[in-house]
């Protein structure tokens, strides 16, 4: 079978790396856009519903040498007063381990992994894919290189689409969709080198959207420098009229957001010296897109952001794909018919990934501090049993996890 992936993102590699697996007679083959990898974005945390894939791919000890295994969620009102924190990982019984990464980190390792296993000849790079058509037997992808310049098109069996959330395959299904939702928040993102703060593997947030905005803070690389200094990833929620472009590489201001923040100093972390501190920003528009109700079409399918483009929130974006990906891979493997497996892969994701989509509009995570700011209204507190019990915030966490699919019953727990 002659497999053709449309995309060299996470999705995309993770997606080439588990048909190899297989170890059937297939030819497997990645277009991506881009001329050339480079190590570009900030943190993406790397749950235990993500990790059980990678370590299956045997990456598990590749990504563990580049990233920071933390060792808490924590949560905190924007006064800085302590609400809840969480074991995460191991050290909460899942049978594999949470890491938190620099995107471009873990793209290095799945590239790298892709080039040792398939060979370099297998990623066609500067191939941004412009249309997809098909007939009985075949499917014929149409790229075109960064200048617009027609390149020779790829036929295959099946076409998987991982181009991400401006995904041109999917545009030509839903030509009528237009751009995607913005639902009045947006995100500028960061990273700066600091002391560790907190266990030193804290991932925090701060603050939430009912009465103010929003900060989250956590490691994602160890002992980057002489002082045992970590690469902190922070990003910052701001509720908005306006936005910028949908694109993850556009360069933001400090002093769009920051007037909000600058008294964000606790004695337990200076959040304002963080963001003042960053080597970077980049500011990103809250996107997404409604749930559809179809993804393949014919030899064709979708996968990842092309599919159900989410909030960049609670680990799932990244995870998302990875679980499509170990999805089509299954039903490919068991199955005699293609088309038949694209469309069941179909059946079996749509309706997962969609609560998914819906959760992380209204009750992600951060609905734990969004409780106590509500239920205070936004001043604070004396004794936080009187204002919550601890069984209800466990149970606004419990309720995420199970919607997601990274609760300990679904991963798999530790056996010792």
């Amino acid at each position: 079978m002659d497999i053709l992936i449309v995309g060299g993102g996470i999705g995309g590699l993770t997606l080439a790396l588990n048909l190899h697996a297989c170890k059937m007679p297939w030819r497997i083959r990645v277009c991506e856009a881009v001329p050339a990898f480079r190590p570009l974005g900030v943190g993406i945390n790397l749950l235990p519903h993500a990790m059980r894939e990678m370590t299956r791919l045997g990456l598990k000890e590749a990504i563990r040498r580049v990233a920071v295994e933390p060792q808490e969620f924590a949560y905190f009102t924007h006064h800085g007063q302590f609400i809840l924190s969480e074991p995460c990982g191991l050290r909460a019984g899942y049978d594999v381990p949470h890491f938190s990464i620099h995107r471009g980190d873990l793209h290095a390792v799945l590239h790298d992994a892709f080039v040792e296993r398939l060979g370099r000849d297998k990623l066609f790079l500067d191939h941004r894919c412009v249309g997809v058509a098909q007939s009985a037997d075949r499917a014929t992808a149409h790229f075109v290189d960064h200048d617009g310049n027609g390149l020779p098109p790829h036929d295959a069996d099946i076409v998987i689409a991982c181009d991400g959330i401006h995904s041109a395959i999917r545009k030509q299904f839903y030509p009528d969709e237009g751009l995607p939702v913005f639902h009045g928040i947006n995100l500028w993102r960061g990273v700066t080198r600091a002391p560790p703060f907190l266990t030193g593997g804290s991932i925090t947030r701060i603050g939430g959207l009912f009465t103010t905005n929003k900060l989250l803070f956590y490691p994602i690389r160890n002992d980057i420098d002489e002082h045992g200094n970590q690469l902190i990833n922070w990003s910052v929620e701001v509720v908005t009229d306006t936005h910028d472009a949908v694109d993850w590489h556009k360069s933001g201001r400090l002093e769009d957001f920051f007037p909000i923040f600058k008294d964000w100093r606790f004695d337990w972390l200076d959040a304002a010296g963080l963001l003042q501190s960053a080597d970077f920003i980049l500011t990103y528009p809250m996107v997404d897109r409604d749930p559809i109700g179809q993804w393949t079409f014919g030899r064709v399918t979708l996968l990842g952001d092309a599919a159900h483009p989410m909030y960049p929130r609670g680990g799932n974006g990244g995870a998302q794909a990875i679980i499509d990906a170990t999805t089509i891979t299954e039903l490919l493997r068991s199955g005699d018919d293609p088309v038949s497996a694209l469309k069941t892969y179909e059946a079996r994701r749509i309706a997962p990934t969609g609560r998914i989509v819906l959760e992380n509009r209204t009750a992600p995570p951060d609905l734990i501090i969004d409780t106590v700011e509500r239920l205070t209204g936004g001043k604070r507190f004396e004794r936080l049993e009187d204002v919550i019990s601890a069984d209800e915030l466990k149970a606004i966490s419990d309720n995420y996890k199970r919607v997601a699919g990274w609760d300990v019953a679904s991963v798999g727990r530790r056996s010792n």
